[in-house]
């Protein structure tokens, strides 16, 4: 009895291990399938990922390439373009250069001709120097231009400058003008008495002093040469106890100059 159990006891054992043994195998034929399809379906969607990784860097290449192009014939048409406006902006500038050379060549032959037009008006404007003739007829100078040296007043009992000449001459003798001018002033000067004053060319003027009258003219008349001014008096209080004369003087450019020099015979 003893046996028999025992012998059972082993059978049912062998009979456990064996199913085991059966059902690990089944076990590892199953997972050895499975892992064999999920193998094979990773293959498959491996190379189906290959395959369209490389329709798109095809794709990706082909739109490059066509990127590429296009943007290479933008380029190029761009350079193309601005080789075109530089052509036109050089034609351009050059024909403003043109333009401006024409425009200066004229205003410089305007300018040229308006310069010989002005020299032609200032040598037609170069007026002569008057010529001064002596103020009385057969005058007798009886005192002399002083200016850089003194000479004794009776009047003044004293050594004085002299701005211009006496001419000697009675009293009530006529006065004429020395040039032709205009009068620009007849006043009664407190040193040299009853004066006319005439304004000539080149800025030359002439002064007639120690009148008696100088009814003959009036102030802004124009005189010629040899016209009546005045006659001869006394009315020089500078010069009052002189004899008898004309006090005669010329300025050039409101300087007085010595007359002897400028009358002419």
């Amino acid at each position: 009895m003893g046996k028999r159990n025992i012998e059972n006891k082993r059978k049912t054992n062998m009979y456990v291990i064996g199913s085991a043994g059966l059902i690990i195998l089944a076990s590892c034929i199953i997972a050895f399938f499975t892992y064999t399809h999920k193998l094979k379906e990773f293959a498959e969607e491996t190379t189906l990922q290959k395959n369209n990784m490389s329709e798109i860097l095809n794709n990706a290449l082909d739109l490059d390439n066509n990127t590429t192009e296009s943007a290479s014939s933008k380029i190029g048409k761009k350079v193309e373009e601005l080789e075109n406006d530089n052509k036109n902006n050089t034609v351009k500038a050059t024909n403003t250069k043109t333009k401006q050379s024409t425009k200066t060549n004229t205003t410089t032959k305007s300018s040229e001709s308006s310069a010989k037009n002005n020299t032609v008006e200032v040598i037609q404007d170069d007026v002569q120097d008057p010529v001064f003739l002596m103020p009385i007829e057969k005058g007798e100078i009886s005192q002399k231009f002083a200016s850089d040296n003194l000479i004794y007043s009776e009047t003044l009992e004293e050594w004085i400058t002299h701005k211009g000449i006496d001419i000697k001459a009675e009293k009530a003798t006529v006065v004429k003008a020395s040039a032709a001018g205009n009068i620009t002033d007849i006043k009664n000067d407190p040193r040299y008495g009853l004066s006319v004053i005439i304004e000539h060319t080149n800025g030359y003027k002439t002064i007639y002093s120690n009148l008696l009258t100088a009814e003959f003219v009036k102030k802004g008349e124009s005189v010629t040469q040899g016209q009546t001014l005045g006659t001869v008096g006394n009315t020089a209080t500078f010069e009052v106890a002189d004899e008898s004369h004309l006090h005669f003087e010329i300025l050039k450019d409101d300087e007085n100059v010595d007359p002897e020099v400028y009358l002419v015979d």
